[in-house]
């Protein structure tokens, strides 16, 4: 059954549970075991002040104010004993007792301090009880209680240890009860951070996997869930790479084959006469023919094998783009600018395939636009490499297609106007392979951008 809530507080819960509510496993887990602990301690301590706190502290106040009434009737029915009585009640009520004028009372009181209600108040009500006809006030002293009686022949004052009206044993039930519950939720943070550890090592390979590092040192661990989500992560790592490992010898083996009979193909057509044969086809359109058959192969490869068995390492992306445009300078008359922040530019990758992926961006660039802007920059933990020109740009309804395979803008076959349609592809997977994500948009300068983003 589902509760169905107000469209307004729901949007309050919604908003409440995404600024309020913690991010991580770990302090979402905290709170869920925090909330409970302090629930049971406040209602723990509720029904200890209402039940034995409550029952205690009105009782002692009770004994205490009769031991007052019954000293005061003594005083009253023989003032001349008052010295006795002063022994007794110290002796036997652990009540100090003294007696004032109407001209002594103000002085005395005004050398004491106001009580405190929470260790007062049950007393009070019970003075009130006792001595509906007199005034009485309490005073805390240090760690005495002071309590005066004000009649209308005097003033009475009884001393006694605070410890007489209230029971002391609410520290000890608090500080048991604190105590127990904080070594419960070290212990529990201690294995929590455990289970938690092991989902983030878990979660941090995967992360890994998918940038193509493969970290051989990790083992599952933890709770019986995470350990088969763990195994479960390692038997898919190895298939993958199985499966990659299979298909780049099947491609080297179709490479080698298909290599073969063009490479015969080509001597065959330089060794035939240069003049038409008597079907009409000239043998430079043939050697055309094989030259685009050869770099479609080389291009299909190049994307197909991603990144082979290259190992993973640091790659200065500032350095790296700077050899790819100078490389494009040489053989191109288009006006370039590069600018960096100058800040991290390392990130771990495969170097080979990254400068394939940049070289096919901004070869692109390069081939339809006179004016090309590059900008390497470090925005929070990633890399932002940005590619912009001022040429014919593509078409926003395009802009996903062209990163298929084989897809061209340009339609026909003509290597020379759309190549094979495979440079956004590779770049796409490169980028993709090391966690990071490739976007065309709109260029200020009424071209393509490029916006390439590398995670550090």
């Amino acid at each position: 059954m589902h509760l169905r809530l107000p469209n307004k507080v729901d949007e309050m819960l919604k908003y409440v549970r995404i600024k309020y509510m913690p991010k991580t496993l770990f302090f979402r887990t905290m709170l869920l075991i925090f909330v409970p602990l302090i629930v049971v301690q406040i209602v723990s301590i509720v029904a200890f002040f209402d039940g034995s706190w409550g029952r205690v502290g009105r009782r002692l106040s009770g004994n205490l104010t009769s031991n007052m009434a019954f000293t005061m009737k003594l005083a009253e029915e023989a003032p001349e004993n008052i010295d006795e009585i002063q022994r007794l009640a110290a002796e036997y009520y652990d009540l100090g007792f003294k007696t004032y004028n109407n001209e002594e009372k103000h002085d005395v009181i005004r050398k004491v301090r106001r009580n405190n209600k929470m260790i007062t108040g049950f007393l009070e009500e019970s003075l009130n009880r006792e001595f509906p006809d007199y005034m009485t006030s309490i005073y805390l002293k240090h760690t005495d209680l002071v309590v005066f009686v004000e009649t209308q022949d005097g003033l009475y004052e009884f001393t006694t240890s605070s410890k007489n009206i209230f029971s002391t044993s609410i520290f000890g039930f608090m500080a048991w009860m604190v105590g127990t519950s904080l070594l419960l939720f070290l212990v529990a943070v201690g294995f929590l951070r455990i289970q938690v550890r092991s989902i983030a090592n878990l979660a941090e390979a995967a992360e890994d996997f998918g940038k193509g590092v493969d970290d051989k040192s990790f083992k599952p661990y933890g709770s019986s869930e995470v350990r088969k989500a763990g195994i479960a992560f390692i038997k898919m790592k190895e298939r993958i790479q199985r499966q990659i490992s299979e298909r780049t010898r099947m491609l080297a083996g179709v490479s080698h084959d298909l290599r073969t009979p063009l490479t015969r193909m080509r001597l065959q057509l330089a060794l035939l006469p240069d003049e038409k044969e008597k079907n009409g086809l000239d043998k430079e359109e043939f050697l055309q023919d094989v030259t685009e058959m050869e770099k479609m192969l080389e291009g299909y490869l190049s994307f197909v094998s991603g990144e082979g068995g290259e190992e993973p390492s640091f790659v200065d992306l500032n350095e790296m783009i700077l050899s790819i445009i100078n490389k494009f300078r040489t053989s191109n008359k288009a006006l370039i600018r590069y600018s960096t922040n100058d800040q991290v530019s390392a990130v771990q990758g495969r170097e080979q395939a990254l400068k394939r992926a940049l070289s096919n961006v901004i070869g692109n660039a390069f081939k339809y636009a006179k004016t090309i802007a590059v900008n390497l920059e470090s925005v929070g933990n990633k890399v932002e490499v940005t590619i912009d020109d001022d040429g014919p740009g593509i078409p926003a309804d395009k802009r996903e297609d062209v990163f298929k395979a084989f897809y061209r803008l340009e339609e026909s076959r003509n290597k020379e106007t759309g190549g094979v349609g495979l440079g956004l592809s590779i770049a796409k997977d490169v980028i993709t392979s090391h966690g990071g994500n490739i976007e065309l948009q709109d260029s200020p300068m009424g071209g393509l951008r490029v916006l390439i983003s590398i995670p550090l």
